[in-house]
């Protein structure tokens, strides 16, 4: 194994772990940044041994799934430690994480596939079913609360949030089942599934052990530098005079750019299977695992939770899912897709920073 594959991970959490104790300087921070980089390029490598080692398509949930758990036990984290101020976190969380995935994610890793291969398939089967679940748990979470009249508008009574908590991890796991055990064969390229053997020979058991150990170890450096780096963004937000929302918005795209590095290597590599996988797993992961555990948080520990989006955000939500229904809907892939979804995060970021 190189040098820095672990050493990185190693010098990432040795920086989070200065932040710690010493508090975050100009310097410092300078430093966070660039290891959290470095760390997003390392995770992406572990994945990716792990990834050879187990096959399409566990190798995209492991990523999936990491990035997802750490990512709730930051907002976790944050919505105990700051309380009625953080009641629309778990929120701008989730609707942040989906049009990032739907539209970043997916028009980058479309228009970097179409420059480089023209055009790109991928199996219509599974992610059209995965989307299918994305559009309702989306629904259930952050459009509903606007028009449920138990409690004022954008939140749900305890007996409606443990609804939406159970129905959204029982879809979630659903999907995790059909695309691992099932219809594992609906999320593998049409190119591979006759001969599944045609890659480099797949590491060892230990080496993906050790790959999934440093996975881990990179991720958890990736959201401990993020939080302690929130405050510098949070007070370059105010001094740009831009919405909260924003903050939200940066936390979440630092969270997720290990996958997003992960997707576009894949698409770029003519992989585009990989990176649908990857995107709409990982849209899935962040509502089907927040969710619960978010509830279940609120409810615990009595905390303020308000779910849904303001009419802009549902507008844009229900652009999104229109959008990407043309994209998934035939299986194929090219250069237009992709800038069409990219216009649409444009559109996502600029009424961020100007409502």
């Amino acid at each position: 194994m190189p040098l820095w594959t672990w050493l990185v991970p190693v010098l990432a959490l040795g920086l989070f772990l200065t932040a710690l104790v010493t508090g975050v300087g100009i310097l410092l921070a300078v430093l966070c940044g660039i290891a959290l980089m470095a760390a997003v390029i390392v995770a992406v490598h572990h994945a990716e041994v792990v990834a050879h080692r187990v096959g399409e398509p566990l190798g995209t949930l492991v990523l999936a799934l990491a990035v997802t758990a750490i990512e709730t036990a930051l907002i976790l984290s944050m919505m105990i430690a700051g309380g009625d101020d953080m009641a629309a976190l778990p929120r701008d969380s989730i609707y942040a994480a989906v049009m990032i995935i739907c539209n970043g994610v997916v028009g980058i890793c479309v228009l970097v596939g179409g420059l480089a291969h023209r055009e790109q398939t991928f199996r219509i089967e599974g992610a059209g079913g995965g989307f299918a679940a994305l559009i309702v748990l989306s629904t259930l979470t952050l459009v509903l609360p606007v028009f449920t009249t138990s409690t004022p508008a954008g939140t749900y009574s305890s007996s409606q949030l443990a609804f939406v908590a159970v129905t959204s991890s029982v879809l979630w796991a659903i999907f995790i089942f059909i695309q691992t055990v099932r219809y594992r064969d609906y999320f593998i390229p049409v190119t591979d599934t006759a001969n599944l053997d045609v890659h480099a020979e797949p590491p060892t058991a230990g080496e993906a052990w050790l790959s999934f150990g440093l996975l881990l170890l990179c991720l958890l450096a990736v959201v401990g530098l993020a939080k302690k780096l929130s405050p510098t963004i949070e007070y370059a937000v105010e001094a740009a005079n831009a919405p909260r929302a924003v903050v939200g918005i940066v936390i979440a795209a630092l969270v997720l750019l290990p996958e997003t590095w992960a997707a576009v290597r894949a698409a770029r590599a003519d992989r585009l299977q990989s990176s649908m996988n990857l995107a709409i797993g990982s849209a899935l992961a962040s509502i089907g695992l927040t969710v619960p555990v978010v509830v279940l948080a609120s409810i615990a520990f009595k905390l303020p939770l308000i779910l849904g989006l303001e009419p802009k955000e549902i507008g844009l939500l229900a652009l999104t899912f229109l959008v990407s229904a043309f994209t998934l809907g035939t299986g194929r892939t090219y250069v237009m897709q992709g800038a069409v979804h990219l216009l649409v995060f444009a559109v996502f970021l600029f009424l961020a920073f100007v409502p």
